[in-house]
């Protein structure tokens, strides 16, 4: 790879990783490539990006960036081969990971950037399949701040009911 081969693919990279809140480093070595091009097709029909690339390019496109964006916690990740996800879904990698993994052994998750917040290790695989999108949030908030206004609502009815009832033996009396 040339010295302007390089320069291409660590600007590409950063415009790639920059621009986006999420993105997934994997490890897919050891897959077969009819294994590896059914996972590019899932990542494909999921619209979630996947690209490899050299560890020593990833780490010089996200150098350079702000400290605010904490992309330093990653590079502890860069080694061995990588495979980059890179999704407009929080959760949209690691729920595919986890498929697959089903009837694979991998790929092992290196590390995950979701919104300034990194998680290393395959471990944390579990908890990124159990994150709530921003939609799911609030949508739960919404939820949340109707259901007393609901319940308001029932009480009243319920009591208009009572009062109705009431009145209706009072007049009946008479």
């Amino acid at each position: 790879m040339t010295r302007a081969d390089k320069s291409a693919a660590i600007a590409e990279l950063k415009e790639e990783l920059g621009n986006s809140p999420f993105f997934y480093l994997a490890d897919s070595s050891t897959l077969t490539v009819a294994k590896i091009n059914k996972f590019r097709r899932l990542c494909f029909d999921k619209g979630i990006k996947i690209k490899v690339a050299k560890n020593t390019l990833i780490q010089k496109a996200l150098e350079n960036e702000p400290e605010s964006k904490g992309y330093k916690g990653l590079f502890e990740a860069l080694s061995g081969p990588t495979t980059i996800l890179i999704s407009s879904n929080p959760k949209a990698p690691a729920i595919l990971i986890d498929e697959f993994r089903k009837t694979e052994a991998r790929p092992l998750l290196k590390a995950a950037y979701i919104d300034t917040a990194v998680f290393l290790g395959d471990e944390q695989l579990k908890t990124l399949t159990q994150l709530k999108t921003k939609d799911e949030m609030v949508g739960e908030i919404i939820g949340l701040l109707q259901s007393p206004a609901r319940r308001l609502a029932s009480q009243l009815k319920a009591t208009g009911g009572k009062l109705a009832g009431i009145v209706k033996t009072l007049e009946e009396r008479q």
